[in-house]
Parts: structure tokens; C-alpha cells; sequence
């Protein structure tokens, strides 16, 4: 199968090496030579440098007709725009990388229901390991009733620990999103400016949580 994977980021390249090991063949697309020829040197699938958002960049990349067109840029807006220009050149299934849930809707108005998020993937993974803090028994059901939201660091929780955080009964943090799209479970993490919490919360526990963050924002 061909299958042509836009944007060099780590999962991209995660992407890509799993997808030679099962011996499909990848194109992988990026606007940075430099990244490219970094990569080219531990990983052997075609190269494209250019936009992944214009037109005549995926022609190139679908070939004679590549099946799968892969958008996985640390850009939201990047991958959405490249998704439309995608299926209008005629691949027949397109899976993009969306950091940011509230563009969720954005893609299902779009037709596009093969979305990549990978903080919520990470939480659900994480809370897996963590549900005997809740008391929630394996077999009863309860996971379907976790939610998972991303909340800025507010100003009152900067320079507290990520293991250090006291949430309200009911909410965990299970991750944090920093810039570049780097994510960290670390408990000895300090928080920043500019960090995102995501945080999994049993019903009930959303308004505590909702006047926690608010009062620490003041």
C-alpha cells in the first residue's frame, strides 16, 4: 500500500517507521529539507520537500495513486487544510493529527472521521493504569463516563509539581501538553506559562474543577 505521510514531526516519523516495518511503501512530505535529510539518514522511504498544503506537493506524493494520505504536522490548521486539498486530488482515505478538541467538530463538519488526537490518547492510557484511585471496577462500565478536557495552566498552579497538583474529588491530571507539542507525564514537572493540563474527570466533578481553575486565575 501507498501511503504518503505529511510532516516530519515524531509521531510523522513514529508513523512512518512503523509503517516500513510492515513493509508498505511511504512517502513522507515535509517543507524542511534540513529535517528531511536528518531523517533520510536513519530511515529509508521516498522524500518530498514542500507544503503539504498545496495542490501540486500531493500530487507529487500520490504518484500513481497512493491509497492513504497521512497529515501529521504539530499544525492543527496545517493538517486540516491539507486534509480538504487531500481528498480533493483523489485519496481514498485521509487521517489527520488534531491537538486541540475544540477543532474536533471542526473535522466531523468536514467529513473527516478518522482523526489522530494524541493527548487524549495518551490520558485514556494513562487513566487505564490509574482507575483504582476512583474505585472503579474493571467490569462495571464506568470508564465510558470519564471525560478528558485540556485546561491552560492557570497563573495560581505556575511553579507547582504536576505530581503535586490537588485537584477536587473525582478529577486527575493525567498529562501535560507543552509547546512544541512535546507531552510529559513527569510528577517532578514544574508548570509554566503556556502549559496545558489534561485532566480526567468522573461525572460530577467538572464544576468543582471549573471553580478551581477560575480562582486560580485571578
Amino acid at each position: 500500500m501507498r501511503i504518503v505521510v505529511t510532516g516530519a514531526s515524531r509521531l510523522g516519523v513514529a508513523i512512518v517507521s512503523r509503517l516500513l516495518e510492515s513493509d508498505h511503501d511511504v512517502v513522507l512530505v515535509d517543507i524542511s529539507r534540513a529535517r528531511l535529510d536528518e531523517i533520510a539518514e536513519r530511515i529509508d522511504c521516498g522524500f518530498i520537500e514542500g507544503d503539504g498544503t498545496l495542490p501540486q506537493t500531493l500530487r507529487d506524493a500520490f504518484g500513481d495513486g497512493a491509497e492513504v494520505l497521512m497529515m501529521m504536522t504539530n499544525q492543527d490548521d496545517v493538517n486540516i487544510l491539507g486534509s480538504v486539498v487531500g481528498r480533493s486530488i483523489g485519496f481514498e482515505r485521509v487521517i489527520l493529527q488534531i491537538v486541540r478538541s475544540e477543532l474536533l467538530d471542526v473535522c466531523e463538519e468536514l467529513g473527516f472521521d478518522e482523526v489522530v488526537t494524541p493527548h487524549i490518547t495518551v490520558a485514556r492510557s494513562i487513566v487505564s493504569s490509574i482507575e483504582g484511585d476512583y474505585d472503579i471496577e474493571p467490569d462495571n462500565g464506568a470508564t465510558e463516563d470519564l471525560h478528558f478536557a485540556t485546561y491552560p495552566v492557570p497563573e495560581g498552579l505556575q511553579g507547582e509539581t504536576f505530581g503535586g497538583l490537588q485537584l477536587p474529588e473525582g478529577a486527575r491530571a493525567v498529562a501535560v501538553l507543552r509547546p512544541e507539542n512535546e507531552k510529559s507525564v513527569d510528577p517532578d514537572l514544574t508548570l509554566e506559562e503556556g502549559f496545558e493540563l489534561v485532566i480526567a474527570t468522573l461525572p460530577g466533578a467538572d464544576d468543582a474543577l471549573k471553580e478551581m481553575f477560575e480562582t486560580q486565575s485571578e
